[in-house]
């Protein structure tokens, strides 16, 4: 049965979408059978890995609303191992049509019910809001992955999303834990950066990844190519720090059996 990751984080720009393509394109290079389910109206997480928003007939959007069966849409993208169920803008009005309808929080539940068992990850890349699709996204996951920006407001809004979650784990899924705050965006030149770093460890200590995502050119080209960073430019920065992290979610997960001091690709 595959483990559902949500990345989550109500401030947008923060590298939610980036973490979720390139995260679940590591995985599968690393061997592992990866979906990205695309769960923001944007539909970036869809161009990002190679798919033209606009030719997009069928979307999560008639899965939750119209009960259409997930997997008659799932797409193939160039890399073997990973999948996408797309995202369209009409994903904006789902959820007032979600409002009325029974146990509204479980609805991406079950619908990833129907694939689950076909997956070793499956990554639920989320809308910058805490709205009724999030807290769907949150209620279907096993974990959640938190990004934040080493940038000034990086702790802004942190807590409103960790009491999102805590409402969720005590009303809605038991299940849910944090699988860890992934820092991005780092420049080690700038000092706030470094400030940052120190500050989200001193408060979540363990519970952030050593994996630390620098800022690089080659990173933020790739989606405007319709490719994760791995195709674009495997030797690049970002795609060395999304491996590792991948390596470090395999690790936590039990799903590999490298040994610590190998973890990190130099």
């Amino acid at each position: 049965m595959g483990k559902v990751i949500a990345l989550a984080n109500q401030k947008g720009g923060v590298g939610k979408t980036t973490t979720a393509i390139n995260l679940a394109a590591s995985l599968a290079v690393l061997e592992k059978k990866v979906i990205i389910v695309d769960a923001d109206p944007q539909a970036n997480a869809t161009s990002g890995t190679g798919f033209d928003i606009r030719a997009i007939k069928t979307s999560i959007y008639e899965c939750l609303v119209d009960d259409l069966d997930p997997k008659s849409i799932i797409l193939n993208s160039d890399i073997e191992g990973l999948d996408l169920i797309p995202s369209h803008i009409d994903l904006v009005g789902a959820e007032i049509e979600m409002l009325n309808q029974p146990n509204r929080e479980y609805i991406l539940k079950r619908v990833i019910e129907k694939f689950k068992d076909d997956y070793d990850f499956i990554l639920i890349d989320c809308s910058p809001s805490l709205g009724l699709i999030t807290v769907n996204a949150l209620t279907a996951a096993d974990s959640v992955i938190i990004p934040v920006q080493c940038e000034y407001f990086a702790l802004e809004g942190l807590g409103k999303l960790l009491n999102t979650i805590k409402i969720i784990q005590t009303r809605l899924n038991k299940e849910l834990e944090i699988e860890g705050f992934l820092l991005t965006m780092y420049d080690p030149r700038l000092r706030l950066s470094n400030q940052v770093v120190d500050e989200v460890k001193k408060h979540f200590q363990d519970m952030v990844f050593e994996t630390i995502v620098q800022r690089n050119i080659k990173l933020s080209e790739s989606p405007s190519y319709g490719k994760p960073v791995v195709l674009y430019d495997a030797a690049s920065k970002g795609s060395v720090n999304y491996l590792n992290l991948a390596r470090e979610v395999l690790q936590k997960n039990d799903k590999t059996k490298i040994a610590n001091a190998a973890k990190i690709i130099e």
